[in-house]
């Protein structure tokens, strides 16, 4: 969907693109931050590759994180995910490793790799690393 134009975000689009990035738990919906969409952007331009993303998790509620804190390692309680502002991605036809290392090049937000589960964490706070 195009998000950007003529110098501003597309309401429309992105109120799809909120409802795409739902909470598949709970159906509840929030506002994504559009800095993210462009990281996505950035990310997707670099790497050259005409594939989607596959979205792991985008919106997070605060009941299906703490959820998850309990069922798995690697949950922050305070996660990005439940402001709306990270998401958890795979891009086929591009090796998570390589996603990894074009979105650590770009130095913005959050990059956590999960190479055991095959995919990459980007966020929109403080430019920082991991290994899951």
């Amino acid at each position: 969907v195009c998000y950007f134009k003529n110098g501003s975000y597309c309401s429309d689009a992105m109120a799809r693109i909120n409802h795409i990035l739902r909470d598949h738990r709970t159906g509840d919906i929030q506002s994504m931050d559009p800095r993210l969409m462009d990281l996505l952007a950035r990310v997707h331009g670099q790497l050259g590759c005409r594939s989607p993303f596959h979205i792991i998790s985008g919106y997070r509620s605060p009941q299906t994180n703490a959820w998850l804190r309990k069922r798995t390692n690697g949950v922050a309680k305070f996660s990005y995910h439940m402001l709306g502002r990270a998401i958890d991605i795979r891009l086929p036809g591009c090796d998570t490793r390589q996603l990894r290392r074009t979105c650590v090049d770009l130095k913005k937000g959050g990059v956590g790799y999960y190479p055991h589960s095959d995919f990459v964490h980007l966020d929109t706070g403080d430019f920082r690393t991991w290994k899951g």
